[in-house]
């Protein structure tokens, strides 16, 4: 049945011009008929070269909305429309230009996590693979970091010449793990290097072997001589990477590590979004729709994250 469903997608994708970007957080049977598969700075940068006039999204909405602002002459459609992100709606673009009247000295660098109406008041986008490269390369001393404080102080920690401000705000799936559950899959699994992600708690980073991006995982494990692994990001990259290395054993560090919000897109919600896109009125696809000027206002800032993290 999988099968049959991803072979209608991929002829779908195919006559009616369709790119598939899939976050790696995406389930497997997802991942497989992608075009892009990769984190949220590989498919921004990704998303400004695809030559389709249909874009979808396998992922939640400020990604879409990333890929929208990247090429603003492409359909954009995000596979479920319910899928967005606790973190990106945190914080609203009137709080941060209040602290911009108070301290115009400070330069807003903004986590990708965001929407696009409070990436208009940011200078700087990043990614948590990009965040150290950028706000190092950046001229000025003054920064205030949105909206993560645990990527934020990760940040800080490795960029100790600059005055990083935080506000209280991060990723709830990745902040609930301890330094207890930290303890336990130590425990559990002594012989094993612990890779995770920043948006996790400094008590759980600190500890790690290795901390970086999901892409950064990834390729630590693919690279590593160690034969056990315990992730510390969404539990779906464990498994995908007991998929891609079954010589090697791969844990999750906690299973309360799953977004609900990226496990709401199915291979169905694809299927019917290509049927959509394709002009099946019995099918529903949630197209992206914004102006042109929120679209200039919010590009400036991922502009600037692709120049300064290529």
């Amino acid at each position: 049945m999988i099968r049959d469903i991803q072979e209608k997608i991929l002829k779908l994708k195919k006559d009616n011009d369709i790119c598939i970007l899939a976050h790696s957080y995406q389930a497997k049977e997802i991942v497989e008929i992608a075009d892009i598969t990769g984190d949220s700075y590989k498919l921004s940068v990704e998303a400004a070269k695809v030559e389709n006039k249909n874009i979808l999204l396998c992922g939640v909405h400020f990604m879409a909305e990333t890929a929208k602002m990247l090429s603003p002459d492409k359909r954009v459609f995000l596979a479920n429309p319910e899928a967005g992100c606790p973190m990106a709606e945190q914080m609203e673009p009137e709080l941060i230009n209040a602290i911009k009247a108070q301290e115009p000295d400070r330069k807003v660098v903004c986590y990708i996590n965001t929407t696009a109406a409070l990436k208009t008041v940011c200078d700087v986008c990043v990614t948590s693979s990009s965040a150290v490269k950028i706000v190092k390369g950046m001229e000025d001393k003054k920064i205030l970091f949105i909206p993560d404080c645990n990527l934020g102080s990760y940040v800080a920690e490795a960029c100790p010449d600059k005055d990083i401000k935080l506000l209280q705000g991060g990723c709830p799936v990745h902040a609930s793990v301890t330094k207890a559950d930290l303890d336990a899959a130590k425990a559990a699994h002594p012989n094993a290097l612990v890779l995770v992600h920043p948006e996790c708690v400094p008590a759980v980073t600190k500890q790690a072997d290795y901390a970086g991006s999901t892409s950064g995982i990834m390729e630590f494990a693919a690279k590593s001589d160690a034969k056990e692994f315990i992730i510390g990001t969404e539990i779906s990259i464990a498994e995908h990477l007991q998929y891609k290395f079954p010589e090697k054993k791969f844990y999750i560090l906690s299973k309360k590590i799953i977004c609900p919000n990226m496990k709401l897109t199915t291979l169905v919600d694809v299927y019917n979004t290509c049927r959509g896109i394709g002009g099946d009125s019995s099918a529903d696809a949630f197209e992206i729709i914004m102006s042109d000027e929120l679209i200039a206002k919010a590009k400036v800032c991922i502009d600037e994250m692709i120049r300064l993290g290529g």
